[in-house]
């Protein structure tokens, strides 16, 4: 009978990735202090501090108490840091997503959308595997892409402000009435999109689309080792997530401060389930699990969490378009499509022997 223990692994996964953005805008905000602000530096200390938690004081107990197959070396640790550095710099392209206006509910679709695209793209670089793709791979490419452009003109927009609501709510707090209140009432503007958030999103996409082929090098430098890898990631996040950003924090303004532990729980939580999903992907190859099947899976369900999670916790009930569901469909459909229709490196033929 098969063993579908590596199921758990990739449930928890895609649970964790797909909870990771609203979780993490929830924390940015709340650290920014109120009045729409947003932190930049400080959720991603607090994204850092978490990846140093679970990926490096954990698999450091593991190694010392259990041990693991594998060895360190030299290449090994530089291909597995380098792994965290972009999934570090990755995380950033989030935080700037939300900082310059952008919401989980179309961000974290189009990165997970994305990412699988790159990811592929790099294994076939790196593989030479380009003239084996098939047509109906480069189709899931074109579907992602006409889906992502579905998910940003079918965002839900905000309403219009009430003429009513607003009338009453536009006194402050002397009792001076403000513009509002004085008959200079006007609807809210509809949500734009600017490019930086497309730059961000972008970004984010393009090193966790690379995060995956860099780190299994950085695991094959190691003779297979899935901790060691592991742990170079959480030192690279410490590094790039918690060092550099705190030094950082003396020269640049970043709204907000750490006085509130609210948001330091929200931001702290949202690293955890970037790295306890990272764990959950490691744990699932363990039980034998299959990357042509696993992250399809992951890379299928996290966005339906993610949206699904932001239509519960915002009261989207019957706002969103219908056509944004289609477009998150299709997007989704277009990542497993390439996921899975990928071309692989033939192995080499075994050589006889006389």
């Amino acid at each position: 009978m098969r063993n579908f223990t590596f199921l758990i692994f990739v449930v928890m996964t895609f649970l964790c990735w797909g909870l990771y953005g609203p979780v993490l805008h929830v924390g940015q905000e709340t650290l920014g202090g109120g009045h729409g602000q947003k932190s930049l530096l400080r959720p991603l200390i607090c994204v850092g501090f978490a990846y140093f938690l679970i990926a490096v004081i954990f698999p450091i107990v593991v190694l010392k108490t259990k041990g693991e197959k594998g060895a360190w070396s030299v290449n090994g640790f530089i291909w597995s840091f380098v792994a965290g550095a972009v999934g570090a710099i990755g995380a950033l392209g989030i935080v700037l997503a939300f900082k310059f206006g952008g919401k989980p509910f179309y961000v974290m679709p189009l990165v997970f959308g994305l990412a699988p695209i790159i990811n592929t793209l790099v294994t076939m670089l790196m593989g030479r595997t380009f003239k084996q793709a098939s047509s109906l791979f480069y189709l899931g490419i074109l579907i992602v892409a006409v889906g992502a452009a579905g998910v940003l003109y079918n965002k839900p927009k905000p309403k219009p402000v009430n003429a009513e609501a607003a009338l009453v709510s536009a006194v402050m707090s002397d009792g001076t009435p403000t513009m509002a209140a004085t008959g200079g009432i006007s609807p809210l503007p509809e949500e734009s999109f600017p490019w930086w958030i497309g730059l961000s999103i972008a970004l984010t996409a393009l090193c966790w689309g690379a995060y995956g082929p860099v780190l299994h090098k950085g695991q094959a430098k190691m003779q297979g080792s899935r901790l060691r890898p592991f742990l170079c990631v959480g030192l690279a996040y410490f590094v790039i997530a918690v060092v550099a950003p705190m030094l950082m924090l003396g020269v640049l303004e970043d709204p907000g401060s750490f006085d509130n532990f609210s948001g330091i729980a929200w931001s702290f939580a949202a690293g955890a389930t970037g790295a306890i999903g990272a764990l959950g992907i490691i744990y699932a190859f363990n039980f034998g699990g299959k990357p042509l099947y696993v992250m399809p899976l992951v890379f299928g369900f996290a966005p339906v969490v993610n949206t699904f999670y932001e239509i519960a916790t915002k009261s989207l009930y019957g706002q969103v378009p219908q056509l944004f569901f289609l477009s998150l469909a299709m997007v989704i459909l277009g990542a497993v499509m390439v996921l899975v229709l990928a071309p692989r490196k033939k192995p080499a033929p075994a050589t006889a022997v006389n």
